[in-house]
């Protein structure tokens, strides 16, 4: 509880102190988003805002992770958050050279997450120990899944980066959407002795939080691809080191609705050539209905903050102990 409570607010301090001095240098690099063209037209307004805010948020997040979750875990996660951040970064740059801020080839995103949630399973099954199965809400679990489990791997990882970059739309919404998740897990992670996993949580609850004062509406930079992957490879990885994999998909129900939001509208559209929303992801059919930002900001805040505290009951109704 304690390292925890530490890596939360160590977090915050560091990346209070290391906003002011970065957002400048983002903005003098050229790290500006270029808003696309298929938003609504309210965010033309937004353009030039300084992105790449993740080149500051990540790395705070890791450096209070490194200094209060010392073990075998925090460590081995750190990588699976670089890479995904890797990727990200990669994405963002491709986005500032092309006239429609257009990033990288959706396959070769999907097939890099994939491979890191295969990695992450091998790293939790072979050297973190996990058990041999999937643990289910209410104390259910599926026993011996075999090859299966990799593939759930995959799955989480390329959904949980995703959905976090799908999400992040509009000011302050991924950021905040990701903190009471963040801070889900590592309550859990706390009653089920895996203090490190926990620690990590809430370090990385602790760099989104702090991010808001800069992410809020109006925005004085965004997280960008390099933020928001990272944010999502980090709820994986997490998920699959502990093995709450329902707990991610629980506690992270907006960041999942967005996605199906997507995938909702492509698939009705190429079969129907009609629309189910005005525009997808879901948080910009609610901007084209009227509704202002912040208010939707702060519904999706709300709702995430819900979905958590469901997610924690759930965990405690089924019997949190430690994993075997």
């Amino acid at each position: 509880m304690v390292s925890a409570l530490l890596a939360f607010f160590c977090a915050v301090v560091l990346v209070l102190l290391l906003g002011p001095a970065a957002i400048p240098r983002l903005a003098r690099l050229s790290a500006r988003a270029r808003v696309r063209e298929d938003t609504p037209e309210r965010h033309r307004a937004k353009q030039g805002t300084p992105s790449m805010g993740g080149l500051f948020l990540i790395p705070a997040a890791a450096l209070a992770a490194l200094l209060f979750a010392r073990s075998a875990a925090s460590l081995l996660a750190l990588p699976f958050v670089f890479l995904s951040a890797a990727l990200g970064l990669a994405d963002d740059l491709v986005k500032t050279t092309s006239d429609r801020g257009r990033g990288l080839r959706a396959r070769a995103k999907l097939l890099a997450q994939f491979l890191l949630g295969f990695a992450a399973v091998a790293c939790a099954r072979l050297v973190l120990a996990r058990a041999d199965s999937i643990p289910l809400p209410l104390g259910y679990e599926i026993p011996n899944p075999g090859p299966w489990l990799y593939l759930l791997g995959g799955l989480v990882f390329a959904g949980a980066c995703n959905a976090v970059n799908l999400t992040d739309g509009l000011d302050g919404l991924a950021a905040g959407a990701a903190v009471p998740v963040f801070v889900a897990f590592a309550a859990v992670l706390v009653l089920s002795g895996q203090p490190a996993l926990a620690a990590f949580s809430a370090a990385f609850a602790g760099a989104a939080a702090a991010f808001l004062l800069f992410n809020h509406h109006p925005a004085r930079v965004w997280m960008g691809d390099t933020g928001s992957q990272a944010l999502g490879g980090a709820l994986a990885v997490v998920a699959l080191f502990s093995g709450l994999e329902w707990l991610l998909f629980c506690a992270g129900l907006v960041f999942v609705a967005e996605a199906l939001s997507v995938a909702i509208q492509v698939i009705f559209f190429q079969t129907t050539g009609r629309r189910v929303f005005r525009m997808s992801p879901v948080h910009h059919h609610f901007e084209l209905l009227g509704c202002s930002e912040p208010r939707i900001v702060a519904g999706f805040w709300a709702a995430s903050a819900f979905c958590a505290a469901v997610a924690f009951c759930l965990a405690l109704a089924g019997g949190i102990t430690p994993p075997g």
